[in-house]
This record gives structure tokens, sequence and C-alpha cells, in this order.
């Protein structure tokens, strides 16, 4: 007879320890996607920045006074071309 309840307390015990760890996970999930949805949501205006910022830098480099730099690669080379702003505006 005992061993019969030591195998139904262990069963029952290892059930409620499932249970347990199913809820324990799912609230870290959820904990982890609130983190992250509240970083996502604080950095848009940063990531914007960085995205003009990228553009910025593939038009040619900072665009400084009255100057800036087109480049071309042709087969690892780089072929550089001085531009007025005016040329790159149209």
């Amino acid at each position: 007879m005992r061993k019969v309840v030591a195998v139904l307390t262990t069963a029952a015990l290892v059930v409620l320890g499932l249970m347990f760890s199913v809820v324990i996970f799912t609230v870290i999930a959820v904990a982890g996607l609130t983190a992250w949805g509240y970083l996502w949501w604080k950095t848009r205006g940063l990531r914007r920045q960085l995205r003009e910022q990228m553009s910025t830098q593939t038009m040619g480099g900072m665009v400084n006074e009255a100057e800036a730099y087109k480049g071309e690669i042709i087969e690892g080379v780089v072929i550089r071309k001085t531009v007025t702003i005016e040329e790159i505006k149209r």
C-alpha cells in the first residue's frame, strides 16, 4: 500500500511541477515580449535618425558646403567624383 501511495504522490508532484513551470515560462515570455516592445517603441526616434544618416551617407557622404563626393565601385576599385550640391539636388 505504501508503494502505491508513493507512486501516486510522485505522479501528483510531477504534474503539479509541470503546471507551475508552464505558468512560470508563460510569465517570463510575456515579460520578455513586453520589455522588447517597450524598447522597440522607445527607440523608434533613434532608429529613424540612423536611417536618415545612412541615406545621407549613401548619397555621397556628409553634404557639407559646396561639394560632396559621389562614389562608384567597379571590381573593388573606388572612383570618386566631386559633385556640387546643385548636381545632387537634380
